[in-house]
């Protein structure tokens, strides 16, 4: 088996020899040794391993207190993700059943044979790798929407409005700033309707020169214009039996939004220059980040065609008032980028869960992207901080529930939760409060928590 750096064991063994004929035998993964508390804690934060082999007889202290439990204990509160395996006496067996029911993995009897101890190891790095896939499939999952990441209260109830709206042929408008996931939501549409085998055509109203509008949303005939040679069927034909996204509908000309209003209407259009009707039968999404309704009043927007693409008028919160989710999003985009890249950048820095979580975001999740890829990009650490954001740096202490009001506690707790992707045993320690507190919270505020 060749050497895997990727998986990384630490032993913890006071006996030179035995940690010497260990470390030996377990030539084929990266490993780290200790022999004593202190030094164990920092191998734990510095190399972060996902497999940890220790003697629970370490001697005690200079207070008499026994250092093995005590690191069983601390090592699990600064990782509690590590697979952690105790070596024991023979006559020991009480011990063992303590340390499993503190949160060890599994235990071993002395005296150690190597070969016995290395399937008990390969194990723990399987139930590992299992469980840090299962974690991933949950982020993944945090909606039942394709390409949508949420934890937030709002933009689940959206999301529960798209699957309610979307076996119907319901014409649906999507408010909201640029970059909050419009395009997105209305592929979801899409996908989760009767239509989803048929095409799903996606226009951007702004991009297209208002001489070309109509012979690109109607089509046209040969001969129509200069440069018509043939036939073109227009996105609406193309779209047929499936959906055509609009966006930026407001960017639409008053002619054209006549048309569109028939089209609605009568689910029928005419191809530039023909006069054939063609009967389709196409689903209209539309979404845009202007105000409709000032563009009503100055006479920009037509009123009767606002009621129509607005049968399920559908309000996308902007990024900046889903604070759960900043740092939700850039974990995943962060994964998503380093896994496609193949880089070894681990996370963010408190300092930089604290930058993220400041900052207003103007440009959504769209700049959230930006940002993380081009701080993933200049990252020569582990870790990416502030700096590689681009943001400014901010007081990164964690919160502390005692001084916070009642009505701030579900924007602490979600906020934390999200920052140690919710670890809960990480989060209590954060916010300086017990596990049992923190659960008691959690479910005095109906706080959904996957661990």
């Amino acid at each position: 088996m060749h050497k895997n750096n990727a998986q990384t064991l630490l032993i913890v063994e006071d006996d030179i020899g035995l940690q010497t004929q260990l470390k030996w035998h377990f030539s084929d993964y990266n490993v780290v040794v200790a022999a004593n508390l202190e030094d164990a804690i920092v191998a734990i934060r510095l190399h972060e391993p996902q497999v940890m082999v220790q003697d629970l007889g370490l001697p005690p202290d200079p207070d008499g207190v026994s250092e093995g439990f005590a690191l069983l204990q601390q090592a699990l509160q600064i990782n509690p993700y590590m697979k952690l395996i105790v070596m024991t006496g023979n006559d020991c067996n009480d011990h063992a059943l303590k340390a499993v029911s503190l949160g060890a993995y599994d235990f071993y009897s002395k005296p150690v044979n190597p070969a016995t101890l290395e399937l008990i190891v390969q194990r723990a790095f399987h139930m590992h790798q299992l469980e840090s896939k299962n974690r991933a499939f949950q982020l993944c999952q945090s909606s039942n929407l394709e390409g949508l990441i949420t934890g937030d209260d709002r933009m689940l109830k959206v999301c529960k409005l798209i699957e309610k709206v979307a076996p119907t042929n319901a014409a649906c408008l999507l408010l909201g700033e640029s970059g909050t996931g419009k395009e997105v939501l209305a592929k979801s549409l899409h996908t989760l309707s009767p239509r989803t085998e048929k095409p799903f055509v996606a226009i951007n109203c702004a991009a297209l020169p208002e001489n070309l509008f109509e012979s690109e949303l109607f089509g046209y005939e040969k001969g129509a214009f200069t440069g018509a040679v043939k036939s073109t069927a227009g996105k609406f034909e193309l779209a047929d039996g499936g959906t055509v996204f609009l966006d930026e509908i407001g960017e639409m000309p008053l002619q054209l939004q006549a048309k569109l209003l028939r089209f609605l209407q009568e689910k029928v259009i005419e191809r530039v220059g023909g006069r054939k009707l063609i009967y389709l039968d196409t689903r209209i999404v539309c979404a845009t980040n202007r105000n409709l309704e000032e563009m009503m009043a100055s006479g920009d927007f037509r009123e009767d065609l606002y009621y129509r693409i607005a049968e399920i008028q559908i309000d996308i919160p902007p990024l900046r008032e889903r604070s759960s989710d900043k740092v939700l999003l850039a974990r995943y985009l962060l994964k998503k980028y380093a896994q496609k890249e193949n880089l070894k950048i681990i996370g963010f820095t408190e300092e930089a869960i604290s930058a993220i979580e400041e900052y207003s975001w103007p440009g959504n999740i769209r700049e959230l992207s930006n940002k993380v890829t081009r701080a993933a990009i200049m990252c020569e650490q582990k870790y990416i901080n502030a700096e590689d954001l681009g943001l400014k740096a901010v007081d990164s202490s964690p919160l502390n529930l005692k001084v916070v009001r009642d009505s701030a506690e579900i924007h602490a707790l979600k906020t934390t939760l999200s920052a140690t992707g919710n670890n809960v045993s990480a989060a209590a320690k954060l916010l300086g409060i017990t596990r049992p507190t923190l659960y008691d919270l959690i479910k005095k505020h109906n706080i959904n928590v996957n661990d």
